[in-house]
Formats: C-alpha cells, sequence, structure tokens
C-alpha cells in the first residue's frame, strides 16, 4: 500500500501562489507512488478544522501549501500528533520553511522531500495558549510586521524593505523587562525577538545560529542606536552577521518573560497581543518532512 497525504492548500496565499503551485504539487506526490486527497481552505478557520479531519482520516502525512501565517494555523492542530507535516512555501515570508530546508522557489523540490519520506521534530515556541513556529517580535520590527501586513504593494521581501523606512521616521527606543530563566534584565531597545528558529520577515537572521531542535529559545535584543546605524544593520540580518555589532546583545533559554506597556507582540508575522507575555518551548513538538 501506497502511501496517502493529505494537500491542503491555502489557495490566496502570496497572492494566489498557493493556487498556482497546488497543481504542481499534486503531480509530483502522485508520480511518487503516494496517494492525494486534497483540501481547500477558504477562510483561516479552516486549516485548523480540516488538520483535525486530516490526523482523524488515518493519513500518512500532510502537505500544508501556504505562508506562515497558514503554517501557524495548521500547527495549531498538527503539534504533538505525530503526524509528519510537510511545507510548500506560497507566502511572503516562508521563514518556516526556510528554517527546515525546504527549497523556496521550487514547489517540485519541495514536494519531492515528502515522497522522499525522511522526517524530523522540530521544536516550537509557546505563547499564550498557541504555538509559535518562527519568532516573536516585539518592538521596532513588530511595528514594521503591522505596517508591511496593511500594504498591498510591493510583492514579497520588498513590502518588509519599505515598511523599515517608513517606519524609521519616527521610531524611538522602548524600554523593556526582559526575564530569561528567572534572570531579570531591565533595558531600553529598539527591539527584542524571540526565536526557535532563526528568520523572520522573509530572511532576516534575527537569531542567527538558533537550532530549531537544541530545546532552547534564542533572544536578540538590540540596544539603542541611531536611525542611520539601525538602517546601516538590516544589510548584516540578512547575513546573521549583526551578531557582532556593539548594540546586539543575545541570550538563551527555556523561559523567556517580555515586558513593556504599550507594546503589540507579533508572532509568525500575525498578532500575538500586546506583551507581557511568556514565552516557554516545546522540544521536538511538530515532526516534519525535511
Amino acid at each position: 500500500m501506497g502511501r496517502k497525504i493529505a494537500l491542503v492548500v491555502n489557495p490566496t496565499s502570496g497572492r494566489g501562489l498557493g493556487a498556482r503551485v497546488a497543481p504542481v504539487v499534486r503531480a509530483e506526490l502522485e508520480a511518487g507512488g503516494l496517494t492525494v486527497d486534497e483540501y481547500t481552505t477558504t477562510c483561516a478557520e479552516d486549516v485548523g478544522r480540516i488538520s483535525a479531519e486530516v490526523i482523524a482520516s488515518g493519513a500518512d502525512g500532510v502537505a500544508l501549501v501556504g505562508g506562515d501565517g497558514t503554517i501557524h494555523l495548521g500547527a495549531q492542530v498538527l503539534a504533538k500528533s505525530g503526524m509528519p507535516f510537510g511545507v510548500i512555501p506560497a507566502g511572503t515570508g516562508n521563514d518556516f520553511a526556510r528554517g527546515i530546508g525546504v527549497p523556496l522557489k521550487d514547489p517540485k523540490a519541495a514536494a519531492a522531500l515528502i515522497v522522499r519520506g525522511q522526517t524530523r521534530a522540530v521544536d516550537l515556541a509557546t505563547a499564550k495558549d498557541e504555538y509559535i513556529t518562527t519568532v516573536v517580535a516585539g518592538g521596532f520590527d513588530s511595528l514594521v510586521n503591522k505596517r508591511a501586513n496593511a500594504m498591498t504593494w510591493p510583492k514579497g521581501n520588498a513590502r518588509y524593505t519599505l515598511a523599515t523606512f517608513a517606519e524609521l521616521r519616527t521610531f524611538t527606543p522602548i524600554s523593556y523587562v526582559v526575564t530569561v530563566d528567572g534572570e531579570v534584565l531591565e533595558t531600553d531597545a529598539m527591539l527584542v525577538a524571540v526565536g526557535t528558529g532563526p528568520t523572520y520577515g522573509g530572511g532576516l537572521q534575527i537569531c542567527a545560529g538558533a537550532g530549531i531542535d537544541d530545546g532552547l529559545l534564542d533572544v536578540t535584543i538590540i540596544k539603542p542606536v541611531s536611525r542611520l546605524t539601525l538602517l546601516q544593520m538590516f544589510p548584516k540580518l540578512s547575513k546573521g552577521t549583526h551578531l557582532g555589532h556593539p548594540a546586539v546583545h543575545t541570550l538563551r533559554g527555556r523561559s523567556i518573560r517580555l515586558e513593556s506597556p504599550g507594546v503589540t507582540a507579533y508572532a509568525d508575522g500575525e498578532i500575538l497581543g500586546p506583551l507581557p507575555v511568556d514565552i516557554g518551548v516545546a522540544p521536538g513538538a511538530l515532526t516534519v518532512f525535511a
């Protein structure tokens, strides 16, 4: 008997990219000998409902076509289910797919990973009764995220770049209380980011070097700098070379609390809620084809 895979498609992800790549992915899965049941989402709530149905159906795995927001919704149900989870990147940022090494612009190659069947367990963060697949952002970066989400142009990573320039005009440092495994740090900062994986915002390596299966959360704090200096740091964020900057402070732990009045946290590119927020880690919570 061949393996049975549920193909869950968000057709609106990436401005219709999800719908365009779905037939390519299905053909690759079937060519690899897999039996495919296809589901199409019509709203955000569908992702969790369909994921629950897939688990109950006895399928051997699920392939989700979408971006980080879609994957976030699927992970809420698939986490700790033991069901292998394949990612076909079709969003704006695709940071979870990037973190587990899935080809970002080749849906056939991404589907081939599912056909091959090799899996690994990866960590998820937990906050406000949700699983987080990438990074929790609070500060300048969350404001950029908010602005980018509201923009309809340009496409892709350029949207985050334009939003960054727009936010720089008025941003001032924020006062935080950051608690890592009981150790309290009070500091002013441009941003504080907490992740299980290295990237957010379409490839910015804010938590460069983070291991997605080490059972730890990586914390990056960018201390107050001038607007020009912050702007100059962004090319380094793309390469992960910002960690050597004197304004960048990194920590690791299993339990993180972020406090700052008036700051809204974002996670996986979507609103998580106002600070304070307590962030934990769920080691090996998600099994992925990778």
